[in-house]
């Protein structure tokens, strides 16, 4: 807990914290060893990558681990799967508009390759109706699908399993995006069908930055989008054709990796309570409308997020207080999701709360008297 010993802190969506034990020294450990074979790293008594693969496929319910493309975050699993997915001019993609920037923005530069995107709005929970979703992918026949699992702003979680289900009726395939989710909420890639999913290690997996993959279905080949060494298959021009290799170039971040095998044993070994943290959710939620805050209340399957507005405060001054008097730590604004601020009435973006399984009812409490001390000040 060093660096924040007085601190709440509460913007997990962003990047979770604190780290379970034996992160930080996994990592130590792995920058004081002696390198393995030069052109993959340590690689050569012990294959971090391949072990973290195992565990990220048995948290996704997927059978085949080198499927799994390992990278620095979800935003480079995203920019992956979109420039690299077979498309031709004129083709469509059809996303939601609770996508976080790391889809729209690659999204626009699609456009301008002559790739049409089609926007589908959300309720007012910021969640994706299968109705409304169905009626889209049938006017539109997309060839590619792109939808988060869960909104970064609300929490709210989609029905993944529907909503893939009516993509695929239509013959497109599906990009799940489920940096919100893995680790959180249950992933069943397999059992839904999805073609591909990104995410990051940094969140609710409990590992650290410079972590994240792409999962790829067997059968679906993607056009690399970095290509470099692989340490073997040296004398081919392309990138080789097997993954994971085909999308791995260069060197990874073996001790981070190293780092988010830790926290993935850790978790597996310590499940997370999903239902009291739902409770404590709920205590913040129930908390701040009762001071008179609006508050995004999604119901149904939620994330740990509440996003919430002061009457008379702006998301940045309030967040500016809370931080600089009260050390809460947390975030503002649009939350890197522009466009779903207009499908929940937030345009001026949202107060965020993001809450962990080390989330406390006693922080909880101090967060809630400290946004009382706000309204009470008329944000002065």
């Amino acid at each position: 807990m060093s660096g924040c010993k007085a601190c709440i802190y509460m913007n997990n969506a962003a990047t979770s914290w604190p780290k379970p034990p034996g992160v930080a020294e996994a990592m130590a450990e792995a920058v004081r060893a002696l390198p393995g074979e030069a052109g993959r790293g340590g690689i050569r008594d012990f294959d971090v990558f391949h072990e973290v693969r195992k565990e990220l496929a048995l948290l996704m319910e997927v059978s085949e681990p080198e499927q799994i493309a390992l990278g620095c975050n979800s935003t480079w699993a995203l920019n992956q799967g979109i420039f690299g997915y077979p498309l031709r001019r004129g083709d469509r993609i059809l996303y939601s508009r609770a996508e976080h920037n790391a889809v729209l923005r690659p999204l626009h530069r699609m456009e301008k390759q002559g790739i049409r995107t089609v926007e589908v709005p959300v309720d007012r929970a910021g969640r994706l109706e299968p109705g409304v979703w169905e009626r889209a992918v049938r006017e539109h026949g997309p060839k590619l699908c792109v939808f988060t699992h869960a909104s970064n702003v609300t929490g709210a979680v989609n029905d993944a399993e529907t909503l893939t289900a009516i993509a695929k009726e239509a013959g497109a395939d599906v990009f799940l995006d489920i940096s919100q989710t893995l680790g959180c909420v249950p992933v069943r890639l397999s059992r839904w069908r999805v073609d591909m999913a990104a995410f990051t290690g940094h969140k609710y997996l409990l590992g650290p930055q410079g972590t994240g993959g792409l999962y790829v279905r067997p059968g679906l080949s993607l056009e690399p989008h970095m290509v470099g060494g692989t340490g073997v298959k040296s004398d081919l021009k392309d990138m080789p054709d097997e993954m994971p290799l085909r999308l791995e170039a260069g060197t990874g971040n073996e001790p981070s990796f190293h780092g988010l095998l830790a926290a993935l044993t850790w978790r597996r070994d310590h499940p997370m309570d999903k239902a009291s943290l739902d409770g404590v959710v709920k205590q913040l939620a129930k908390g701040l409308m009762a001071l008179g805050c609006r508050v995004i209340v999604p119901g149904g399957a939620v994330t740990p997020v509440v996003s919430f507005s002061i009457p008379g405060v702006s998301p940045g001054d309030a967040a500016d207080i809370l931080t600089g008097s009260y050390d809460i730590i947390l975030r503002s604004g649009l939350h890197c999701a522009p466009e779903v601020m207009k499908d929940i009435g937030m345009p001026g973006g949202t107060l965020r709360l993001s809450l962990s399984r080390f989330t406390t009812e006693e922080e909880v409490e101090q967060t809630l008297r400290a946004v009382r001390d706000i309204i009470e000040s008329g944000g002065i």
